[in-house]
């Protein structure tokens, strides 16, 4: 159960830098946008804390940022255009490398 909780928080990862994001327009501050990064950060770091209970910090703590970091990428092409190159993706092909090599060598 820990490595689900873990799995989540690092989705909920997604919902910070994208409602951030979202919540500066031009026209000033989209609260709603700002609220719900609030709420992602939140449930992330709750479900963060219940994972470390059984996971090493620092396993948790790497798989966690690279579960937001590959999410995040993805997202940010897909939903804001951003540009891509195979540079790109090799390099977040790396983080998905080490976030499944850090499962598979963690005794939890």
């Amino acid at each position: 159960m820990p490595w689900i909780y873990l799995i989540i928080a690092g989705v909920f990862e997604w919902g910070w830098p994208v409602g951030l994001k979202l919540g500066m327009a031009e026209t000033g501050l989209r609260w709603s946008w700002i609220v719900f990064a609030m709420v992602c950060m939140a449930l992330s770091g709750i479900l963060l804390m219940m994972a470390q209970r059984t996971i090493p910090i620092g396993t948790a703590y790497a798989v966690w940022t690279g579960i937001g970091a590959v999410g995040t990428f993805f997202l940010g092409i897909f939903i804001f255009s951003e540009p891509t190159n195979l540079a790109r993706f090799f390099f977040v092909g790396l983080i998905i490398v080490g976030i499944l090599g850090l499962k598979f060598a963690s005794a939890t």
